[in-house]
């Protein structure tokens, strides 16, 4: 910024053929704008000015440099009000990832689009844990407490995983009142995309083996297990987001309520900066305050 400043006092003072009208121009003394031409021409290695007792002159040097510094200067104002209109109306691409839960995000992302149509989302669904530096997100949301010191993190809302199955289910099969009574049922198990892992069933009491779950069926998504919950044909362990409708209706419930130790928290997470872009800025803050709403 000294060098933007020196920059601005040369051009004042070309243009004014005087350091004592640029000063006043500038609101500054006259010696200190002869002092930030001085070390302005310290640095460049040249004259930019013919100096004498009642004027200055501008050097061959000096005029070439001037004709650049005016071009400078007129971008910097440019980008200043090009900063300030942003600042108005948010404005740009936004690159988020998210988890693979559409069902729960995309009303508000909608009503986000409604409210900021300037603003361009480019959104990746997948449940890999992405490197949001090295990627180029802006943004991502994810579970679990953050653990890189780079990012940045606001908590959007609580979830917890819930076993459900239909009232008809549990009328043919009986309901499950422990953990090990799920070995005696239709369990339908979700498989992560990326890693092919089984999510655990968060029933075990601390320091219990993990139950080693029958499976009648296992798919990488929570909308296919649904379906088969809701024919009756098996019980599932899903985000309580995704059945609460369902819960309210009477059409699932939940069992083993008082052996479920799961609890976990919505986040986003962006790249630790002291300013923040205007449409990063707005998402943040709509998310954070309409996704749980």
């Amino acid at each position: 910024m000294e060098s933007l400043s020196g920059i601005d006092f040369f051009v004042r003072a070309a243009e004014t053929r005087s350091f004592s009208e640029a000063g006043r121009a500038l609101g500054i003394s006259s010696s200190a704008v002869g002092k930030s031409v001085a070390r302005l021409e310290a640095r460049l290695g040249v004259r930019l000015f013919h100096r004498s007792t009642r004027s200055i002159t501008l050097t061959a040097e000096g005029t070439l440099f001037l004709e650049r510094c005016r071009r400078i200067l007129c971008e910097v104002e440019a980008a200043e009000q090009e900063l300030s209109q942003t600042r108005k109306a948010p404005r740009g691409k936004l690159r988020v990832s998210l988890p693979l839960v559409a069902d729960l995000v995309m009303p508000t992302l909608i009503a986000f689009m409604r409210r900021y149509p300037s603003i361009e989302l480019d959104l990746d669904f997948s449940d890999r844990l992405v490197d949001i530096i090295e990627e180029g997100f802006d943004a991502v949301i994810r579970t679990g407490e953050p653990n890189d010191s780079r990012l940045m993190s606001r908590p959007l809302g609580p979830f917890k995983l819930v076993v459900v199955g239909s009232p008809r289910y549990f009328a043919e099969h009986g309901t499950p009142h422990a953990p090990a009574d799920l070995l005696r049922h239709a369990c339908l198990l979700y498989k992560f995309p990326s890693t092919g892992r089984m999510q655990v069933w968060p029933v075990n009491g601390d320091g219990e083996p993990e139950l080693n779950l029958p499976a009648t069926l296992v798919c990488n998504t929570t909308e296919a297990l649904l379906h088969v919950v809701h024919d009756a044909l098996g019980i599932a362990c899903v985000p309580d987001f995704t059945v609460r409708e369902a819960i309210a209706s009477g059409e699932l419930v939940t069992v083993l309520d008082d052996f479920n130790r799961h609890q976990s928290t919505f986040r986003m997470l962006w790249p630790s900066s002291k300013h923040l872009a205007p449409k990063l800025r707005v998402f943040i803050d709509f998310m954070s305050s309409e996704l749980f709403k």
